[in-house]
């Protein structure tokens, strides 16, 4: 579970997230990092839609996400917003191969958004 400052609740923030936040995508997740705005801390939003599966797989799928942003929160800067969105293979993977290709998006927002 994320700490209730870590969560990212609000439509308007999620919305400039996904828009004009940093993109990056792999085979099960595409990540969007905005930097700026708010200070405080970093906050964490997903997306997993009905196409990754029905409501049990949705809610695992989010599960593993939710763990595997919390063990990365560190390398956001402090007013980061961070919207991952699961793509349908994220449920056929380990977890560590999802948290390769969360690392992996991750690495190339922060690099394109920090330059």
């Amino acid at each position: 579970m994320l700490a209730a400052p870590n969560r990212l609740t609000d439509a308007d923030t999620f919305r400039a997230a996904t828009r004009s936040g940093r993109r990056a995508g792999s085979r099960t997740v595409v990540t969007h990092l905005l930097v700026g705005g708010s200070s405080g801390a970093p906050r964490v939003g997903f997306v997993v839609s009905k196409a990754v599966g029905n409501a049990v797989v949705r809610n695992r799928v989010k599960r593993r996400l939710r763990h595997l942003t919390r063990e990365r929160l560190g390398l956001l800067p402090g007013s980061a917003v961070l919207v991952v969105r699961a793509l349908p293979a994220a449920d056929e993977v380990s977890v560590a191969d999802l948290g390769a290709d969360l690392d992996r998006c991750l690495a190339r927002c922060l690099d394109r958004a920090l330059t």
